[in-house]
């Protein structure tokens, strides 16, 4: 555990004195790099300003291909949906199931395919509703059978997410198994992404030598339960996981539920994907980051947020942290609670439960400099990429990243020299051992023929050398 001994949220720091919020980052050391806001408030969305009642208790949202919003109004049991404008278009509080008017219960979760076909986590009535656009009944998942499955085991679905193939993936209360998985005809076909939590030497001595009822009172090491859970348009799975420990809360699922994210090559905390590496004991915001929920937002760029202090981190497909902001408290662009994220043309929508509130940011220049050299990196692009890294370092001379890119493109440019300088300041050992090493044998080639030329000379000298040497140990002999 690492313990901060002065709170975030009460340290005054002058990176931003315009938002209600720290921005800040981690360095390769792990020291806090206070930085120019990423995004700023840009308002909060109400019930009352889409023109309905007060939203109770919401606790998903998604944003749709066509720009659509919906919303799981959890506690109206009913899910809202507004416009591109994000105006309100509808409210879905009933469909015809069979020729009988049917309704949910507290709907906890919401996803939207590319066909605008809804699936709703409809968790008190233990299933899981798919619509057509119209409204119409698609389908109802509900009461998996498997041998998998513990006897007696409750089918309550949190959060639902479904690939390409209509591969439906569901989180599910109390399930510690990992992400339930279902096939196109909703039969039940395992999980994917199970988190094997591992003990220490200690506590595996421990629990051998301790007594049953002191075995009874340890903490019992099951498999962590999964929080929010995203779809790429690759296929694979972004989720989110409880995380205690401070090892990892993100995961990226491959079709076969293995865990194939990218972590910081560095062997630094920060590279870790569990949101804040300090805390304060004691206060209010206290105890590690609970990373709840999690967007996809293209060119490997995701986002996520904490329950705890309300932060949102947001990380590159290679596991660097890009930025940081957010934070609880009662101003615009703060939380209550937040619960939910996502991202719409750009600006970042946060959902407050505890508010009935949609808060959303907007990029800053900062932000988007870094969203634009992150998506050209990401595409291989490095030599386009150096002019925003230069535009960022102007505004932060602290990002690393940026020094990391710069130093990347002049690697394969063949400016070894330069390579070294920036990638040295990026504190990036990989490549530059690279780029040493290149120089290294640059300038061995570029000076191999006076090296050659040295030793030849060398050579010819010892045997004139020895030759003169010989000379006189025989001209000593003879006067003897």
């Amino acid at each position: 555990m690492f313990i901060l001994l002065l709170s975030f949220n009460t340290i005054n720091a002058s990176a931003n004195t315009n938002v209600p919020y720290q921005t800040y980052n981690y360095d390769y050391w792990n020291d806090i790099n206070y930085t120019p806001a990423a995004y700023i408030p840009d308002g909060n969305i109400s019930g009352k300003d889409m023109g309905i009642d007060v939203l109770s208790n919401p606790q998903d949202l998604f944003v749709a291909e066509d720009g659509r919003v919906y919303i799981a109004d959890t506690g109206n049991n009913r899910i809202v949906v507004l416009n591109d404008a994000m105006q309100l278009e509808k409210v879905i509080d009933t469909f015809d199931n069979q020729g009988t008017a049917d309704s949910f219960k507290t709907p906890s979760g919401i996803y939207v395919t590319g066909d605008n076909e809804l699936y709703i986590a409809d968790t008190d009535n233990f299933r899981v509703v798919a619509l057509n656009e119209d409204g119409s009944l698609l389908k109802i998942i509900s009461d998996p059978t498997s041998e998998v499955l513990e006897e007696g085991f409750v089918f309550a679905p949190l959060k639902v997410t479904v690939d390409y193939a209509d591969r439906v993936y569901i989180i599910a209360k109390n399930m510690f198994q990992g992400i339930m998985a279902f096939d196109e005809n909703s039969q039940f076909t395992g999980f994917s992404g199970t988190i094997k939590v591992t003990i220490s030497l200690y506590e595996k001595i421990w629990r051998r030598f301790s007594t049953k009822a002191q075995r009874q009172r340890q903490i019992q090491f099951i498999p962590t339960e999964f929080t929010g859970v995203d779809m790429a348009p690759d296929g694979f799975i972004y989720a989110t996981n409880v995380d205690a420990s401070g090892s990892q809360s993100v995961r990226r699922l491959n079709p076969k539920g293995q865990d194939v994210i990218k972590k910081n090559n560095d062997k630094n905390k920060a590279g870790k994907l569990s949101g804040d590496l300090y805390w304060r004991m004691g206060s209010q915001f206290s105890g590690p980051s609970r990373i709840v929920d999690i967007v996809y937002r293209d060119n490997g760029i995701y986002s996520v947020v904490d329950m705890t202090r309300g932060r949102i981190f947001t990380y590159d497909h290679e596991g660097n942290i890009l930025y940081i902001f957010g934070g609880m408290g009662s101003q615009e662009g703060t939380f209550q609670n937040p619960v939910a994220i996502e991202e719409k043309g750009g600006h970042i929508l946060v959902l407050d439960s505890y508010r009935g509130e949609i808060v959303t940011f907007v990029p800053t220049q900062y932000g988007r400099l870094i969203n634009e050299a992150v998506a050209l990196r990401y595409d291989g692009d490095e030599a386009s990429a150096v002019a925003l890294w230069r535009e960022v370092l102007k505004l932060d001379s602290n990002f690393e990243l940026a020094y990391v890119g710069i130093g990347k493109s002049y690697l394969a440019a063949g400016d070894n020299k330069n390579a070294m300088k920036y990638l040295k300041l990026g504190m990036n050992r990989e490549y530059y051992s690279i780029a040493f090493k290149r120089y290294r044998d640059e300038i061995l080639r570029d000076n191999l023929s006076y090296i050659l030329t040295g030793l030849l000379l060398l050579v010819v000298a010892l045997f004139i050398w020895k030759k003169i040497k010989n000379r006189k140990g025989k001209g000593a002999g003879d006067y003897e």
